[in-house]
């Protein structure tokens, strides 16, 4: 299977008055295309920098980051967002949609620099939230929807650009348990069509869901496992217990 990510030696590095802080003290780390990984670990095990490394939304100190076999490492400001842009469909915690904007129009936002016309990218953007329950609710603003609801339309704003990676960050934070599975139950289909994604989370409950599981711990990779108890299930349209 091609890779999507290889990261070798990867150190970050941040300087807080005269301390040096080592977020990230030496990660290697390679992510196949479909695959589902989970990233754990405590507070202050460098998980949130690598993910922020992982989205392009920062660079490291030291070593390499190969995206889809283009060498981000280095990349100035400008060049980290085309590819930020065209590559990762980011999901937050907080859901980070504009309040004034209906669901339709929070959607179809990443495409703005795409050259496409605005009525294609507001049909794309229908498509899109079709396909994740919300074709009713596209001209709802943010503060009309339940916090499920809102964060369908932020799976669907990351979904719209056709990106090569999905990265979430604690997706389930702020949504209650029943919510929290209807999600995850989203994300399980997406994988299931073909989307390589990446989950940030420090809920085992939800990690359960990955075939991979990656803790950090003091910025180094604790452990990097299969999730067995998805490996042994025979039937792939059972793998998640999901109807």
């Amino acid at each position: 299977m091609q890779k999507i990510i290889e990261i070798k030696d990867l150190r970050k590095t941040y300087t807080m008055g005269v301390e040096f802080v080592h977020a990230l003290k030496s990660i290697t780390l390679d992510i196949h295309q479909n695959e589902y990984v989970a990233l754990m670990g405590p507070s202050g095990s460098g998980k949130s920098t690598l993910m922020n490394l992982l989205g392009c939304l920062d660079t490291p100190t030291e070593g390499q980051y190969i995206l889809n076999n283009e060498d981000v490492s280095s990349m100035i400001d400008s060049e980290l967002a085309e590819v930020r842009n065209k590559e990762i469909g980011f999901i937050f915690q907080t859901f980070n949609l504009l309040p004034k904007l209906s669901s339709l129009e929070n959607v179809a936002l990443p495409l703005v620099y795409s050259g496409m016309s605005k009525s294609k990218r507001l049909d794309k953007a229908y498509e899109v939230l079709k396909d994740v329950g919300l074709g009713d609710r596209v001209d709802h603003k943010p503060n009309e929807l339940s916090g499920g609801q809102r964060q369908r339309v932020a799976i669907a704003r990351a979904l719209v650009n056709d990106p090569a990676i999905i990265l979430a960050d604690e997706p389930t934070g702020n949504l209650d348990t029943k919510t929290s599975i209807e999600i995850m139950t989203i994300f399980e289909k997406l994988h299931d069509t073909g989307n390589t994604i990446i989950i940030v989370t420090h809920e085992p409950d939800i990690s359960e869901h990955a075939h991979r599981i990656v803790r950090l711990r003091d910025g180094l990779v604790e452990s990097d496992i299969i999730n067995e108890s998805i490996r042994r299930s025979a039937d792939p349209e059972h793998r998640y217990n999901v109807n």
